[in-house]
């Protein structure tokens, strides 16, 4: 099979599809891989490296397109991109598709292709495994990110998230306990943090329990217990993840207004729509906004900025996906491992994802 390997389009997104180690493991298999120039250097990969490693490199986009039966991305591709997909291609990337505007799911569609979601690659006891490790590294970066933006020259409230002796550590309100909520929980205590986490799953609140030995107070997400965790903490983590659809709005405007100033929000949930009412789409180079008096950082793709970690995170956990795929084709893939087909929101002209489905429907 032949694989390509673009550039990211994304300007602020440094991650790589494959990296050298996993272009050598299918070059030795018989495929062939095609590698855009400079398409690993973000993350710290020389074009010399996937040489080495048996791909050839290319010079341009629409070449990797034009050759590959199997492209792997990190970002959701572009319009630009779309319009270089051929019939009968498979696409493995990060898709967030319920958050894509409806022109790009009939384009797809019209397409014929096969599309792979990373985030919503899931296996029968609903577990995420591509997704889980960039979830655990944006909820490890909250709290360094947070502490930059809370101090003055961030435009924050000047607080100092472990407090001192005499004066107390910051309320930090994490809302949504699954991979992002409990990594960001650890970090935050880490810290020196007052911590509460909130969820609608009893288990997940069971396990924060269970990790942090009672000393994390957990509250069901009930409107009015997030109005309470809201009013009285510094930082508001919103972290709620509902796979495949886009993040339901969990804090309200009111909820924000009821927060003291220039405490923070971070909506981590952003990348599917954001869990808050007063979230909007930020970028790295321009990451925070003011909003009711509160700092906001709504900024997808976290682990985008820590490239060379994340991409060997989240490839350790899908190259087992990518080696199936590759060796069985795209089609055999799908019917033939459970996992995949419950990522695969579009296959051969028809949506497979009964959530994107009812999306698209206004059902």
């Amino acid at each position: 099979m032949d694989v390509g390997i673009p550039n990211e389009q994304n300007p602020t997104e440094h991650r790589v599809g494959l990296t050298p180690a996993g272009v050598r493991l299918l070059v030795q298999m018989g495929h062939r891989c095609h590698v855009e120039r400079g398409a690993g250097l973000g993350a710290g990969f020389p074009d010399e490296s996937y040489e080495a490693a048996g791909a050839r490199i290319v010079y341009a986009t629409s070449e990797v397109y034009a050759r590959s039966d199997l492209v792997l991305k990190v970002g959701s591709p572009t319009k630009n991109e779309i319009d270089m997909l051929r019939d009968g291609q498979t696409i493995c990337a990060f898709w967030h598709l319920a958050t894509r505007p409806r022109e790009v799911i009939e384009a797809l569609l019209r397409k014929q292709i096969t599309t792979v979601a990373y985030e919503t690659i899931e296996r029968e006891d609903g577990t995420l495994p591509v997704l889980a490790p960039l979830s655990d590294i944006a909820g490890r970066m909250a709290p360094q990110i947070a502490a930059r933006w809370l101090q003055n020259d961030g435009g924050g409230s000047g607080v100092l998230i472990s407090g001192v002796p005499g004066v107390p550590p910051v309320e930090v309100a994490i809302i949504g306990a699954g991979v992002v909520g409990l990594s960001a929980a650890q970090a935050f205590r880490r810290m020196g943090a007052q911590v509460a986490a909130l969820d609608i799953n009893l288990e997940k609140l069971q396990r924060i329990d269970q990790r942090f030995e009672g000393t994390v107070p957990t509250m069901v997400s009930y409107d009015f217990n997030i109005a309470r965790a809201v009013e009285r903490s510094t930082i508001v983590i919103g972290a709620a993840l509902i796979p495949g659809e886009r993040s339901p709005i969990l804090v309200t405007r009111e909820m924000v207004r009821s927060m003291r100033p220039r405490s923070l929000i971070m909506d981590i949930s952003i990348d599917d729509g954001g869990c808050v009412e007063t979230s909007r789409l930020m970028t790295h180079d321009d990451p925070v906004f003011i909003e009711e008096g509160i700092l906001h950082y709504c900024v997808p793709n976290m682990p985008g900025v820590v490239a060379r970690t994340s991409t060997h995170a989240y490839l350790n956990a899908a190259w087992p996906y990518i080696q199936l795929i590759a060796n069985a084709g795209n089609g055999a893939a799908v019917e033939s491992n459970a996992d995949i087909a419950r990522g695969v929101p579009i296959h051969g002209g028809e949506i497979r994802n009964p959530r994107l489905a009812a999306l698209i429907n206004g059902d």
